[in-house]
């Protein structure tokens, strides 16, 4: 199994890019938002067992596609140093154990053209961050930066189409396209 690990700020467009991907090469979809929005059926946001919840969803969701042979799945993240150290070491730790291939990614824009995008309609059905104000506590706050890994792709998000970025990800890495 290939994992695809595209992190980044919100509203730099990790599941734009990633759905970008998915009409490029043949894969599945582990979006960053599933695990939250199965937690917030049980806790409010944030309460004690919420990220607890939400961590041990994505380990078990991971450790499945990579025990199935899933050949290539895509999962967003926003990866913010020291907090999720951890939780990246867990998630290298389950691709090693099956003896899959870890691709991180790291997608970033200007916080100008995060707050031009915040506020899409999309953001806000799917209950992400959607306001300004919100983004810049969340900037300001945390270290949004690339995964410790010497091997990740860094791509720059603010004039680039999704498309386009998800070429760059798929030659970067040889995915293989369909023929």
């Amino acid at each position: 199994m290939k994992l695809l690990f595209l992190h980044g700020a919100p509203a730099v467009g990790k599941l734009t890019v990633a759905k970008a991907l998915l009409r490029i090469v043949p894969g599945r979809l582990m979006d960053n938002h599933a695990a939250i929005d199965l937690a917030l059926t049980v806790f409010e946001f944030g309460a004690p067992g919420f990220w607890e919840l939400v961590h041990d969803v994505r380990r078990s969701a991971l450790g499945a596609a990579a025990e199935h042979r899933v050949p290539l799945l895509v999962t967003t993240f926003c990866y913010a140093e020291p907090e999720d150290r951890e939780q990246f070491g867990n998630i290298e730790e389950i691709v090693q154990r099956h003896r899959g291939e870890l691709l991180p990614v790291f997608l970033h824009c200007s916080r100008e053209e995060s707050l031009r995008r915040v506020g899409h309609p999309d953001r806000v059905a799917r209950r992400k961050i959607s306001s300004g104000e919100h983004l810049l506590r969340e900037l300001d706050r945390y270290d949004l930066t690339a995964v410790p890994r010497a091997d990740c792709l860094r791509l720059d998000t603010s004039s680039n189409p999704a498309e386009v970025t998800a070429q760059k990800i798929v030659e970067h890495f040889g995915l293989n396209v369909p023929a």
